[in-house]
């Protein structure tokens, strides 16, 4: 498989820090050789933007595929890869849903992305209410906690 980069992340952290990046704000740039402004026609009508990226600084030694302790707390559950979200994953994939500010050209201006400078997009879609959970929603109080202060 073989994936190619729709764009990069243009501003915000330039390195990744855990907490707080409700507040960061940063521009997705479409690689103009591939794409023309009319790739973004209507995402300005969505409110948010799901940003698939990849985990691009995560060095290969450093992937998890078992279980750990989320960000290394002891006091949480050991818990599998696939039962978290950290950046270390198999296949070093981060999602994102993040407010869209403005669209302009081949720029997406978006706040709340956790993804910092340089990061690469792998692909863009827009935020749709009916692609959110259906039913209620739980969670592990460990996850609760440490989301806490995310954004």
């Amino acid at each position: 498989m073989l994936v190619e980069p729709v764009g990069v992340v243009s501003g915000g952290r330039a390195e990744a820090v855990d907490d707080e990046w409700g507040r960061e704000t940063a521009v997705i740039r479409l690689d103009g050789e591939r794409f023309g402004p009319e790739a973004l026609y209507g995402l300005a009508d969505f409110s948010h933007v799901e940003v698939v990226y990849h985990f691009d600084r995560v060095p290969v030694e450093k992937i998890e595929t078992g279980a750990r302790h989320p960000r290394g707390n002891p006091d949480w559950p050991l818990v599998g890869i696939f039962a978290q979200r950290g950046k270390n994953r198999p296949n070093r994939l981060g999602v994102s849903r993040c407010r869209i500010l403005k669209v302009d050209g081949l720029e997406v201006y978006v706040e709340g992305l956790d993804a910092v400078d340089g990061t690469p997009v792998l692909d863009l879609k827009p935020y749709m209410s009916e692609f959110g959970p259906r039913g209620e929603v739980r969670q592990p109080q460990w996850a609760t906690a440490l989301m806490r202060d995310y954004y």
